[in-house]
């Protein structure tokens, strides 16, 4: 077998574009040294590495860096879908930084650049075809937040949060390596296909009690990265110390990172029977502890960073199915891996509208205050009001909110196609719960405004918020689209 490795650079065309974008941004930094430009060059650069994920994925599946039929990158209609979503993130973070960038706390240059490197890393990691490329690009995707978390100078809690998620996330990409170290100790390779081929083929491997460790490394590893409980105490400290944009981006792109990588390891190369009472155990412990904690809080991003780990319980329940013989039929697999990537993309574009709404209503460069500020927010700004009421509503997968009602149903019909009927039943227990504090706040828009002064968002706040807001509606009437290709 000849060891020689063929490149295809139009398979390689999203992550050049967004690793490009992170070069002409400090060249444009350097050079032009305006703040205005820099940021232009950012926002160029994430629409081009959309325009191109997007491209790409139109031309079917490509391959390359290979030996033999193992492949460490694989472009194709869901990996395109990733990279897209993730860039058109970055963009919408841009523009909800614009505040904050002006307030003159943050250095422009250093923190386009950073947002443009996790891009690249989000990019990468939906073609990931083998362990160590899945894990470096996460960690490429991850590494930039740690300083983004603490970047404003003269935060102490910015600094407090960024070494509270510098740490645990060190530990868990320690964990997760040692787990894929063990797994090449055990299977003699590291490409996610191969893998799951090799396991499934061996049945004296999977007997093996390292085997069982390594695998729940893996997974526990992965599980801090979307914030899964019992894996899960840095979120809420970390979104609330963080820059109001910054949270937006921890709370969408790097878990829907999260969601992807899990998704390859047990989709690829992990045996269902082994992983999926893990994933199930996993998904009831995020969304109901998640939701009920969400019910004490008092503070609005915290109560955000407990409502996001909540859907990361969703999003984990259609694999929790494969606990199930019958939720490991073929047909079963194809609509649990499909119910998880349509809710993350779902889940991503109403977080988004919510956090945008957030920064619209708040002072430039300010925190997000207490629930008790958003009092009768609707009645002073009834555009901002109303659409971050429809994204609590759709979040709690209520109608208006079509895409939020969808991925629930979506969620509910893969649990019911692998009979894992009482998994079905705690998502429904929890959607219920989850109506509390969704309703709650939504009504605190309307209620009868105090005499707090009235703050005038952001033209490129109001604009990242409309379109957030139009794409989660015009998503929810058309949402077989993004479930078929979350499918391939």
């Amino acid at each position: 077998m000849s060891l020689v490795q063929s490149v295809d650079n139009v398979a390689m065309l999203p992550a050049y574009l967004a690793a490009g974008t992170a070069v002409l941004v400090l060249l444009v930094d350097l050079l032009v040294a305006r703040p205005a430009v820099t940021v232009a060059a950012a926002a160029l650069g994430a629409t081009g590495t959309a325009a191109g994920a997007t491209l790409v994925g139109t031309a079917g599946t490509r391959r390359t860096f290979c030996v033999g039929d193992d492949c460490s990158w694989v472009w194709g209609g869901r990996a395109a879908l990733v990279g897209a979503v993730i860039a058109l993130l970055t963009l919408g973070v841009l523009a909800l930084s614009g505040p904050l960038l002006r307030a003159g706390r943050t250095p422009v240059g250093e923190y386009c650049f950073l947002l443009a490197c996790a891009m690249t890393g989000g990019v990468v990691l939906g073609a990931a075809g083998d362990l160590i490329t899945l894990i470096v690009a996460l960690e490429t995707l991850t590494l930039p937040l740690y300083v983004l978390v603490g970047l404003r100078r003269g935060s102490l809690a910015g600094a407090e949060a960024a070494v509270t998620f510098f740490v645990v996330s060190v530990v868990a990409t320690t964990v997760t390596l040692l787990g894929a170290a063990l797994l090449y100790a055990v299977a003699g390779t590291l490409h996610l296909d191969r893998l799951g081929a090799t396991l499934a083929d061996r049945a004296d491997l999977t007997d093996l009690p390292l085997t069982g460790v390594a695998a729940a490394l893996v997974v526990a590893g992965l599980a801090f990265k979307v914030a899964a409980v019992p894996f899960h105490a840095w979120a809420p400290a970390t979104y609330d110390g963080a820059p109001l944009p910054v949270a937006a981006y921890l709370s969408t792109a790097s878990k829907l990172g999260g969601v992807v990588a899990l998704l390859a390891v047990v989709q690829r190369a992990l045996p269902g029977d082994m992983t999926g009472p893990v994933l199930a155990a996993l998904a009831v412990l995020t969304m109901t502890v998640g939701n009920l904690v969400a019910l004490r809080q008092r503070r609005t991003v915290r109560l955000l960073a407990w409502s996001s780990v909540a859907q990361a319980g969703y999003i984990l329940a259609p694999l929790g199915a494969l606990a199930l013989a019958a939720g490991r039929t073929g047909d079963a697999r194809t609509a649990a891996y499909a119910a998880a990537v349509a809710y993350a993309i779902f889940f991503v574009l109403l977080e988004l509208a919510a956090f945008a709404a957030v920064v619209a209503l708040r002072p430039a460069g300010g925190d997000g205050g207490t629930l008790a500020d958003l009092r009768g927010a609707a009645r002073r700004h009834p555009w901002v009001g109303g659409a971050f009421a429809l994204a609590l509503i759709g979040l709690a997968g209520l109608p208006p909110g079509l895409a939020g009602l969808f991925a629930k149903v979506t969620v509910v019909r893969a649990l019911l196609a692998g009979h894992a009927g009482w998994l079905a039943l705690v998502v429904a227990l929890n959607a219920v719960i989850g109506l509390a504090y969704y309703l709650r706040v939504t009504a605190l828009l309307y209620a009868t405004p105090t005499g707090a002064a009235a703050v005038r968002p952001a033209r490129t706040v109001a604009l990242a918020l409309g379109v957030a807001t139009v794409a989660a509606v015009v998503i929810g009437f058309a949402p077989q689209l993004v479930l078929d290709v979350a499918a391939r």
